[in-house]
């Protein structure tokens, strides 16, 4: 096979592992829900699989650049389908009536359980992003398009199909499915032919890993610190989304239609995508971030302003759309001002400081929406202030949270075109080869 092939089957492979990997996330974000009816409960749910993917993405990185990729590959799937199958063996064999309760100590070891085996697939998309540089001289831009449109798909496989099988089938069979499929994606991955080198160490790290030299190799950098920063205060306020999304869209709708609207509007990762093979990111990948971040604010602060499915939906859709550019602008630029041997680490730095925003607000905005946001739309001063308009009760309480985080988002993205960190980092990526 040449590279391009090769490239090709990972990340085939990779898209049904992390179809899997999030099916089983939506799942059981869609059945905690349904099965408890407490926000809190579904805000703690998306506050722990946070959690799990900043501490972890640490350790992933040292583990993707102490070992060669394709084998790093097969270790998350094997974690994966062990915790898969720790999960099958809690749910059939505790009474259904213990997962209806919000505080049940079952219930969290399932969940807890579960999303460690969705959180292990975070390891081979680390693994992925740097066989971007392994067998990409140039060009990365486009190949990290792929890798957004692989998202795309997946996301838009996962939303449907979970809503389907919870809302027809139950979680039961939601974890069966993804014992099986996991199976099959370790079948296939030691028949692609990935030739790697001989895995080179940054000089006196060891395998362990070390914080302090990462963000030594990260300050060497121009603006990089800057650009980890900024992917942070956005994920802190995307924690909002995480939390709440779900919330609301089953507010409006039944778990079915939810999981159809949702798939359909990640189609636009695809079409997101399949712009960026076309014309790329530009020189100024940076700029492209920033832009992209001030549409995604825009968006987040309109699509609840009414109590509408369609304007929800058409939301979702741009902002999905749009989602590709910004997830291959900070994998380029990694990969272009970093040397390869040193990518996964920096690649697990970033991702794990950038996730550790995303539980704070998580666990806040759970209590925050309950006790403050709703009842200000339900018996409170907004009733009387802007409920003839806006609309009352708890799910306007919750699109108000939205409204709010939106045009707080726009804020913090002028203030970031305005740094000298971003000057300085955008000269520096107009001088190197992407």
């Amino acid at each position: 096979m040449d590279k391009q092939t090769i490239f090709y089957h990972l990340l085939g492979n990779t898209l049904f592992a992390a179809v899997i990997n999030m099916f089983i996330w939506f799942s059981i974000a869609f059945w905690v829900f349904l099965e408890t009816e407490s926000v809190l409960a579904t805000s703690y749910v998306a506050g722990i699989f946070a959690v799990a993917n900043m501490l972890s993405a640490f350790v992933f990185g040292n583990i993707v650049d102490h070992n060669r990729k394709k084998k790093v590959m097969i270790y998350s799937s094997v974690v994966s389908l062990v915790f898969y199958i720790i999960g099958a063996a809690i749910f059939f064999t505790s009474p259904p009536e213990v997962f209806n309760n919000a505080n049940s100590i079952t219930l969290w070891g399932l969940i807890i359980v579960l999303m460690f085996g969705s959180v292990a697939g975070n390891l081979r998309l680390i693994a992925l992003s740097t066989t971007v540089t392994m067998l990409f001289s140039e060009g990365k831009d486009k190949a990290n398009c792929l890798v957004g449109a692989m998202n795309g798909v997946s996301f838009s496989l996962t939303s449907v199909l979970s809503g389907l099988v919870i809302g027809f089938f139950g979680m039961g069979s939601a974890i069966v499915i993804a014992i099986i499929v996991t199976i099959l994606v370790l079948a296939h991955l030691p028949f692609v032919p990935l030739i790697e080198k001989e895995v080179v160490h940054m000089e006196g790290a060891g395998n362990k890993f070390n914080i302090k030299k990462t963000i030594a190799i990260i300050v060497t950098i121009p603006g990089l610190m800057m650009l980890i920063f900024f992917t942070t205060l956005n994920n802190f306020l995307g924690g909002v989304f995480m939390a709440l999304m779900d919330a609301y869209g089953l507010s409006l709708v039944s778990v079915q239609t939810w999981g159809v609207m949702f798939s359909l509007a990640s189609l636009g990762f695809i079409v997101g995508s399949v712009v960026i093979t076309k014309v790329g990111l530009g020189k100024n990948p940076l700029r492209a971030l920033l832009i992209v971040n001030m549409i995604v604010w825009i968006v987040a602060a309109l699509f609840t302003i009414q109590p509408s499915v369609w304007l929800l939906f058409v939301g979702l859709v741009i902002w999905m759309a749009v989602s590709p550019f910004a997830e291959a602008a900070e994998q380029t630029i990694i990969q272009s001002v970093v040397p390869f041997e040193k990518q996964g680490r920096v690649f697990g730095f970033a991702q794990s400081v950038e996730s550790a925003a995303t539980p704070i607000t998580a666990f806040l905005i759970g209590p925050i929406a309950t006790f403050i946001f709703i009842p200000f739309m339900t018996t409170g001063a907004g009733v009387d202030s802007i409920g003839d308009w806006f609309g009352v009760g708890q799910e306007r309480g919750i699109a108000l949270v939205f409204v709010v985080t939106g045009l707080i988002g726009i804020g913090v993205t002028l203030l970031a075109f305005k740094t000298n960190a971003y000057r300085i980092l955008s000269k520096h990526m107009e001088s190197v080869k992407i």
